[in-house]
Parts: structure tokens; C-alpha cells; sequence
């Protein structure tokens, strides 16, 4: 019961982050399918990239209705991505299981850099923020 209350909380918390901020729920699901729910980090990577897909549905389906979706643009960024996923795959099963942990944890640290710099960056301090 608390493994579907823990999955339950992540689909929602990424579906509330796709929908905010238009990106894929894999900084939320992965550290919570690995440290929450104890797969291994390549079954945890593997999962989220097939939970994420109705998320994807979705959240594609409600911002082409507002016209915000440019196909082309998709279609070729869904093209090399399918490339770079088979890549991936094969480097990642390829690593032993503590450094592919530790290549997620300093992506997740260039992430949240990149968040507060871009944030900085703007003027929007975060003493400012909602002023």
C-alpha cells in the first residue's frame, strides 16, 4: 500500500511540474522510484521514461490546443532523441550501478545551477520573487 501512495504522490507532483514548467517528470520520478519505492537506478531511469509518456500525452494535447506546440521543431528534437536514447541505453547498462547514480546526482546539481542562474540572472532575486 505505501509503494502506490509513494507512486501515486510522484505521478502527481511530475504531472503538476510538466504542466508548470513543460518538462518530463525524470527529476522527480527517478530519485523517488530509487530511494523510495528501492529499484535499481537503471530500473528506476527505464521506469520514468515509460511513466512519463501520458504525461507527455497530455500535456502536448493541452498546450496544441493553445497553439504553443511547433511540430516541426518536436519532430526533429523526437528524432534525435530516439537516436540519443539508444546511446544512453548502452552506455548505461554498461556503467557499474554507483556511478550511474553519482552521473544522475551531478545532473540533478547542473540542473538546479542552471534553475538559479537563470533565475539570478533576470533580476529575480529571491527576496523579489512574486513582487
Amino acid at each position: 500500500m505505501t509503494t502506490v501512495v509513494i507512486a501515486l504522490a510522484a505521478g502527481l507532483a511530475a504531472g503538476v511540474a510538466a504542466g508548470l514548467f513543460g518538462i518530463g517528470g525524470g527529476i522527480l520520478f527517478v530519485p523517488v522510484l530509487t530511494l523510495g519505492l528501492g529499484l535499481s537506478q537503471l530500473e528506476g531511469e527505464a521506469t520514468s521514461l515509460l511513466a512519463i509518456l501520458p504525461t507527455v500525452a497530455a500535456g502536448t494535447w493541452r498546450q496544441h490546443r493553445y497553439g504553443n506546440v511547433r511540430w516541426r521543431t518536436a519532430l526533429v528534437i523526437g528524432v534525435a532523441a530516439l537516436a540519443g536514447v539508444e546511446v544512453g541505453i548502452r552506455i548505461a547498462e554498461a556503467l557499474p550501478e554507483d556511478t550511474l547514480r553519482r552521473l544522475f546526482g551531478a545532473l540533478m546539481l547542473v540542473v538546479a545551477a542552471q534553475l538559479f542562474w537563470s533565475a539570478t540572472r533576470r533580476g529575480n532575486r529571491f527576496g523579489e520573487l512574486g513582487r
